[in-house]
Formats: structure tokens, C-alpha cells, sequence
């Protein structure tokens, strides 16, 4: 431990500033325009990977962005790590907000602010450098292989079949990843339940042109009005989703899990200051780490239509769009309820307006057992680093492809987070404690020795 210490402490500033380089790299898988730039992060993560040690890095094309891969098999007999994360970025939009450039990373109050530094790009980091010691030092315990990917952020539409083609190439005993949070460095968490997805855009159409509003308006459907009111129909006066059939599926949690969930440190008053928020709000007869970690919901991401510009315009638009998401729980599909919100959505318009629904990607719920030598060793990494016995969370967010890798690899997933809820991944002023850099790092060395211990 003494000798990972020093070699953390010794080698903190060059760590950061290669990952400065990694943020300066606009990759947005969401928006064609930064194509290039994507690509170009690809590479420089294989190259990253390369000088840190690893075998046989390449780029694995797919209809999308490439997979980067890197190995290295030092026995064949010993247990084998697979290192999952991502190099695309959320678009940083709107960027009036950014207290600083998106991509022109800033260090301040031990901190570093950028649009991925959390999400996934810092994390994501933390594993090339874990496994640069565990080389340098020749103390490597096991086999590792990598795939980071460039479509987390609109899906992973292409890993699926990345995977189905490379299963001999990703054979393994477990997977580990580092894309989600922990409760605090006070007290550490490891999550080990992710919400399935549903991801929709809906467009509403009234007439065939935008139209004055004071002369058709009162006669003729607003598509705008009309989309406001199907949306807030979704949800009824105890904030209950009003889909038929959306909660069939849905296992309530037992009195008994509910009681552990309630023993996670939180402070609801600290919650609220954080966000500059006045009260909480969600569904009636649950807590605030209940509604984020065990039920499902639904949220509008975005929504537009009409005249935005400024001054004023009275027009009565022709269409509104809105995205909407739903965040699913264990034994939810989310093929069935795209499909439930689809035939409802679309039973509730008005005959003035035609709706469209469009599904865009989705992913299934995931639950990480906690009685498993994947789990242990992961809890124990967390006490050697961090002196505490981590607290199992559920997480609200969700990562596709986490159940995709358990029903095509057949592996479990550890899912070991280093990011705060105060990281505003997804909105401006995105930031990664360097601290959680550190500490995460050596994290991820205590569980390549602790995995490979459980392992022998």
C-alpha cells in the first residue's frame, strides 16, 4: 500500500493533466457534427492504453463509433477482469450556463470541471492508470482486458452486436465499471441496482402551417396546448404514472428492503440546499432514495415548438415536440413499455392533432447480487482504501448495456462509482473531485488483488 501511495502521490499531476487532454476532445456521439472529434478520442484512448501496458490495443470498427481494445494475459489459468467504459460526452448544452468553457477544463476548489469529467471520461481514466502501477510495479495479479466505447450516450446501439461477434474475445470472470456514483468519500457506496430505459420523442401536428393566433386561435387546435395537457395527463394528483399496465411488472420492494434503504445516510435538508430547491417532490407514499432508487418514473427532457426567438410573434404553431424518458425498475422491459406508452400516448389525442411517437433507445434494469465473491471483493477493495465497509445503493441512472453483457457474457457486473451526485454529469458545470480521481484509482488496484485472491 506504501508503495501505491507514493506512486499516486508522485504521479497526481501528470495523471490529471493527460486527462485535461482526453476533456479538450469534444466527443459527442449525439451530434454528427463532432464526428471527427470522437474518433480522434478513440484513438487517443487506445494510445493511452497502449503506454500503460497493455497488448494488442486496436480500434474495432462497428456501424458506429469504434470499440477500443486492449489486453493483457499474463496466465492463462488466472481469473480475468473486463474493464467496460466509455469516451462520448453528453452535448453540453446550454452552454450559457457553463461557469466555463465545456471543453476547456478549469481545476479549482480540488476539482476538475469539464463536460465529461465524471461522466465517463475521469472514471473511465481511472482504470487505464490503475492498471499503468499495477504494470510498472510488475504486481499485475491477473488477466485484464478493455473495451471502451463511443455510444453510451445515445444507447450503445452497437455493442450489442460487437459483443455477440467477440465472445470468445471478452471471455472473462467478471466485469467491472466505473460510470456511477457513491454516496460520499465519508461514506462510500457501492451501487448495485441500475434502472432499465425507455427513451421516447413524441411530435404533435395541428395544422398544416404555423397560423396568425388571433385569427385561427380559439378555432383551431394549438399543438403546443394540446401537448402540455396529454403530458400532464401521464401523471395523476400522487405523481402515480397513469400508463395502463405500466406498474404490472413492477416488484414491489419488500418491508425489509425498505428498512435498509432508509439506514442510507441522507439529509434531506442538505439535499434541498445542494440543489436550491424548496421541497422535494415525486410519487406520495415513498422517500426521496426510494423514488430515485427502487420506483420507476417518468420525466420530460426537453420540449419545444412555436416562436422562441426574441420579442414576439403570435403565431399558432403547426407542431410541438417533446423527448420523454422513463426510468424503469427489476422485471420492467423496455420493449413493453415503449410499446404501453406508444398505444397510450396515442389513444389520448384529440382528433384535431396527429401524434407521431418515436422510440429512441432503451435498456433493461440490472440488480447486482450482494453474496458473491464479485460483491466481496469489491466491499474489500472499498475498506482498504477508503477504512469503511461500503453501503449497497440503488442508482437511478441507467446503463444498457450492463444486463446486455450478464445475458450474452454470461458475467456479473461489479459496478465500483467514484462521482458524487454534486458532479452534474448531464448539465452545465459537470465536475470530478480529483480526490475521487485518487482514491478511485487506488481502489481499482485493491480489487484486482482482492478479486484474484477470492479467485485462486
Amino acid at each position: 500500500m506504501d508503495q501505491l501511495k507514493e506512486y499516486l502521490e508522485k504521479n497526481q499531476d501528470r495523471f490529471l493533466n493527460e486527462l485535461i487532454e482526453l476533456l479538450k476532445v469534444p466527443s459527442i456521439s449525439a451530434d454528427s457534427n463532432y464526428k471527427e472529434q470522437t474518433h480522434q478520442t478513440a484513438e487517443l484512448v487506445r494510445q493511452k492504453l497502449e503506454a500503460a501496458g497493455a497488448d494488442n490495443t486496436e480500434l474495432c470498427q462497428t456501424k458506429g463509433y469504434p470499440v477500443v481494445y486492449g489486453e493483457k494475459i499474463i496466465d492463462k489459468s488466472l481469473p480475468t477482469i473486463l474493464v467496460y467504459g466509455h469516451y462520448d460526452v453528453q452535448p453540453p448544452d446550454p452552454l450559457e450556463l457553463w461557469d466555463s468553457p465545456p471543453f476547456e477544463p478549469v481545476i479549482k476548489d480540488g476539482k476538475i470541471y469539464a463536460r465529461g469529467a465524471a461522466d465517463d471520461k475521469g472514471q473511465m481514466y481511472m482504470h487505464v492508470k490503475a492498471f499503468e502501477f499495477l504494470m510498472s510495479t510488475d504486481s499485475l495479479p491477473c488477466n485484464v482486458k478493455f473495451i471502451i466505447e463511443g455510444e453510451e450516450e445515445v444507447g450503445s446501439v452497437n455493442l450489442e452486436s460487437f459483443i455477440e461477434e467477440n465472445k470468445e474475445k471478452l471471455k472473462a470472470d467478471v466485469i467491472l465499471i466505473s460510470d456511477t456514483s457513491m454516496l460520499s468519500l465519508e461514506n462510500p457506496s457501492i451501487t448495485t441496482g441500475l434502472k432499465g430505459l425507455s427513451y421516447i420523442e413524441v411530435e404533435v401536428t395541428g395544422p398544416n402551417r404555423d397560423l396568425h393566433s388571433g385569427v385561427y386561435g380559439g378555432a383551431v387546435a394549438n399543438p403546443i396546448n394540446v401537448l402540455c395537457e396529454m403530458i400532464a395527463s401521464l401523471k395523476d394528483e400522487n405523481n402515480h404514472i397513469t400508463i395502463p399496465g405500466f406498474y404490472d411488472k413492477v416488484i414491489e420492494a419488500s418491508p425489509e428492503e425498505r428498512s435498509k434503504l432508509a439506514e442510507t445516510p441522507y439529509d434531506e435538508e442538505e439535499y434541498k440546499a445542494k440543489l436550491g430547491i424548496d421541497e422535494v417532490h415525486g410519487e406520495a407514499g415513498y422517500s426521496t432514495i426510494e423514488r430515485t432508487g427502487i420506483r420507476p418514473t417518468l420525466d420530460v427532457n426537453g420540449i419545444w415548438g412555436g416562436y422562441i426567438g426574441e420579442g414576439a410573434k403570435t403565431v399558432l404553431p403547426s407542431k410541438a415536440n417533446a423527448k420523454i424518458s422513463m426510468r424503469l425498475v427489476p422485471n420492467q422491459s423496455d420493449d413493453e413499455i415503449t410499446e404501453l406508452f406508444k398505444n397510450h400516448f396515442e389513444s389520448i389525442a384529440p382528433k384535431s392533432v396527429k401524434v407521431k411517437v418515436t422510440p429512441h433507445h432503451g435498456g433493461e434494469p440490472y440488480v447486482t447480487p450482494i453474496d458473491t465473491d464479485e460483491y466481496r471483493a469489491a466491499s474489500e477493495a472499498i475498506e482498504r482504501a477508503f477504512g469503511k465497509t461500503p453501503i449497497p445503493v440503488r442508482a437511478g441512472g441507467s446503463i444498457p448495456i450492463v444486463a446486455l453483457f450478464e445475458q450474452v457474457l454470461g458475467l456479473k457486473t461489479i459496478l465500483l462509482g467514484f462521482g458524487l451526485d454534486t458532479d452534474a454529469i448531464h448539465s452545465p458545470n459537470e465536475s470530478y473531485g480529483i480526490q475521487n480521481f485518487m482514491k478511485g484509482t487506488e481502489t481499482i488496484v485493491h480489487f484486482y488483488h482482492t478479486f484474484s485472491q477470492l479467485n485462486k
